[in-house]
């Protein structure tokens, strides 16, 4: 196994050997496996392993990154020697930088995230029999046609970030997934649906006949949908949609968006964004979730900050260079591949749950869209009007009555967040935790 700690020392003695005032340089070490099946047998299977490094240097205010997954010391001195000749002909970046000695994390507690499944990692017929097991049970449900795909994959991912500032440090993070689509109908009338489970330890999984059996049973649900009305009515984002709102929300208050002035909250500082009862926190520590971290991709500590404090916009999404262009210190969302520098990204968020099911929510309603897919999207992030394809049911006095396809949503988003009402349904296991949202006035274009 690579030793990333000393990989990343000799990327950073290479820079500084070429000239670089100052640098950085992240390593990634990873294992996947990756297996699908169709009709019972294997279809694909693939194996990923390698190291990826990157380098990115600074010559005063100029900066470049280089990656290769080459770990020989010869490729090493030519990545510096290339990159400290394209910091010179870069353009000035008055932002770049790294972090100051004293911003560093010190002494984070990798244990209590709980990022790495010790169990044996799973061998490629292991994954090829959940995969064959979900299959089975989304063909055994009444009214599926056939299952297009059933997938399983593990993944082993050590990562190890360091630079001339004197940060060091490093983790390791496991994932097992599974996943089935089935199809019900055919020709013009066929109809599609999914399921699927990640974890970082396998023992917290759905069971394969578990996956395969709600895969089978949302798809047959939406057998003979056709277009719902046109007019005005509220909507239900379902759970497994109802972040995407969310990440548009998420998207607006990014430090990249809001230093470029591209976003519909450039002003909004202070100023209600979501109803007054609810919160949008990030916490980026919190266990058994895959984007949780001990540090942020440029060494700094993370921390758990309000977003969304009881309605009212609180903070940016920034790490240090949008930071320094909006004359704010960064919230400790920086984060990087091995090819490209920092830019801002939230981990790990949860939204005020409501105090009502789904069901309920659905009969408070009445008559509405309940919406369980999306594709597509038309949003102008400078204006916040929106626009996104969708399939789902419709209902009618609280009771969904038929499922519908083929229909545009359509509003504008800042009116759009101010009116969401969540119910209770949150899955705690996701890094999005956003339960069903109500949302009134918007647009359905049907037929």
């Amino acid at each position: 196994m690579t030793d990333l700690s000393n990989l990343t020392e000799a990327l950073l003695h290479a820079a500084r050997k070429a000239g670089a005032e100052a640098a950085d340089a992240l390593a990634v070490d990873g294992t996947s496996v990756s297996i699908d099946v169709l009709k019972g047998k294997l279809e694909h299977a693939e194996r990923s392993e390698g190291v990826e490094i990157g380098l990115r240097v600074l010559l005063g205010k100029r900066q470049a990154c280089v990656s290769a997954s080459d770990t020989k010391l010869e490729t090493l001195t030519m990545m510096a020697e290339r990159a400290v000749a394209m910091a010179r002909e870069a353009p000035e970046d008055p932002y770049c930088g790294l972090a100051d000695p004293d911003q560093l994390a010190r002494d984070w507690d990798i244990a209590a995230l709980d990022l790495v499944d010790d169990s044996p990692a799973l061998s490629p017929s292991e994954l090829q029999d959940m995969a064959t097991r979900a299959e089975a049970a989304a063909l055994a449900v009444d009214g599926v046609s056939q299952v297009s795909g059933a997938g399983a994959g593990y993944g082993d991912r050590r990562i190890h970030l360091a630079a001339t500032n004197g940060f060091q440090g490093g983790y390791r993070r496991t994932g097992t997934s599974l996943s089935c689509v089935a199809i019900t109908g055919s020709g013009t009338g066929m109809e599609r649906e999914y399921y699927g489970d990640s974890r970082i330890h396998r023992a917290d999984m759905d069971s394969p006949e578990t996956v395969g059996r709600i895969a089978g049973e949302r798809t047959v649900a939406r057998a003979g949908s056709s277009k719902p009305p046109t007019g005005a009515f509220p909507v239900i984002y379902d759970e497994r949609v109802a972040g995407q709102l969310i990440g548009h929300l998420l998207g607006a208050v990014s430090g990249s968006a809001v230093a470029r002035g591209a976003t519909y909250l450039r002003d909004a500082m202070g100023e209600a964004v979501l109803p007054a009862d609810l919160s949008l926190v990030e916490d980026p520590l919190m266990p058994r979730i895959s984007g949780s971290r001990p540090f942020d991709g440029e060494g700094l500590p993370v921390a758990v900050r309000d977003i969304v404090r009881d309605g009212i916009l609180q903070s940016w999404t920034l790490d240090l260079a949008t930071g320094r262009k909006l004359g704010l210190p960064s919230t400790g969302n920086g984060a990087r591949g091995t090819s490209s520098p920092p830019s801002p990204s939230v981990t790990n968020v949860r939204l005020t749950p409501g105090g009502m099911t789904r069901d309920q929510l659905l009969a408070e309603m009445g008559t509405g869209l309940l919406i369980t897919s999306m594709i597509g999207s038309s949003i102008n992030a400078t204006t916040g009007d929106y626009s996104r394809g969708a399939s789902g049911f419709w209902v009618e006095n609280g009771e969904i009555v038929r499922p519908v396809n083929e229909c545009t949503v359509a509003g504008n988003l800042r009116e759009m967040l101010l009116s969401i009402r969540p119910a209770n349904d949150a899955r705690l296991h996701v890094g999005r935790q956003v339960p069903s949202l109500l949302v009134e006035g918007l647009t359905i274009a049907g037929g």
